[in-house]
């Protein structure tokens, strides 16, 4: 499966809205009449300079709507905390979960804006109290944050990576109990799941999961699907990107097309086996 570059520039993701959502997913929108597949996840997902990301590839393979709910920058909460898209969900043949960092997620420390899951709200009196040298309303997202608090006390920091941990696999769990049918979770990264070094690296995605952590909410899923893009597949495809100039940085942090493809053939392999 190949798709051709379409020259650097700005692409139209023709946002669209599903229910009462307060959301705006990418398009074109999807019929929820027919028989269809979900898939929620962050901003792979949504298939930020791609102009045809996963959900729509696999939508070509397996010839059904592929309804694309994915969110830029998007953690549980997200999700959590819309009963529409949970609806959706759980009227799909199938829900597609692209695992998400746990570092977009309100805590015991902080609370995260809740759409904007990357948005850093507010530090709790238990955090504060951590870190009574910071003045966290100079933060305004949260990995900026984290890195900071990790920069100045590693130790103190761990535990704010552990209450991250706990809290992913509680809102995971409750995320799955409120969809009804088949979920499928999909690793979607640069490192394996076995990777306990980069697992515990803020900058690498999703942040601060690991394979323990999705062996506890195994249970409610019904398959794993694991896809580790290396790093000559993601230069392979970063010609068939499309970005702006100014918007380069952020593309470079992408997987990019080559995972994408891998992503979308390796789900519709699965999919025959739930259906």
């Amino acid at each position: 499966m190949a798709y051709e570059h379409l020259g650097r520039g700005a692409l139209d993701y023709y946002p669209c809205r599903y229910g009462n959502s307060k959301l705006l997913f990418r398009g074109p929108r999807r019929r929820l009449d027919k028989p269809y597949c979900a898939v929620i996840g962050g901003s792979e997902t949504y298939g930020k300079f791609l102009e045809v990301p996963y959900p729509a590839m696999l939508e070509q393979l397996i010839q059904m709507p592929v309804v694309n709910l994915g969110c830029q920058n998007a953690g549980n909460d997200v999700y959590v905390h819309d009963t529409a898209m949970t609806d959706i969900c759980s009227g799909a043949e199938v829900t597609i979960i692209q695992v998400m960092g746990a570092q977009n997620l309100s805590n015991r420390f902080y609370s995260v804006h809740p759409r904007r899951n990357d948005r850093f709200v507010k530090a709790s009196g238990r955090l504060q109290t951590a870190f009574r040298e910071v003045d966290f309303t100079e933060f305004h997202f949260n990995r900026h944050m984290l890195g900071c608090l990790n920069e100045i006390s590693p130790e103190r920091f761990a535990m704010v990576r552990d209450e991250l941990k706990e809290a992913w696999v509680a809102r995971m769990q409750l995320l799955m109990s409120r969809i009804e049918g088949r979920v499928v979770l999909l690793w979607l990264s640069a490192h394996s799941l076995d990777d306990t070094a980069k697992a515990g690296d803020l900058n690498s995605e999703p942040a601060f999961v690991d394979r323990e952590m999705i062996g506890r909410v195994s249970n409610q899923v019904s398959d794993l699907v694991e896809v580790v893009a290396t790093q000559p597949e993601i230069d392979a495809g970063r010609h068939r990107m499309a970005f702006t100039a100014l918007e380069e940085i952020i593309a470079s942090e992408m997987l990019g097309p080559v995972a994408h493809e891998t992503a979308a053939w390796r789900l519709q392999e699965i999919l025959p086996r739930i259906h």
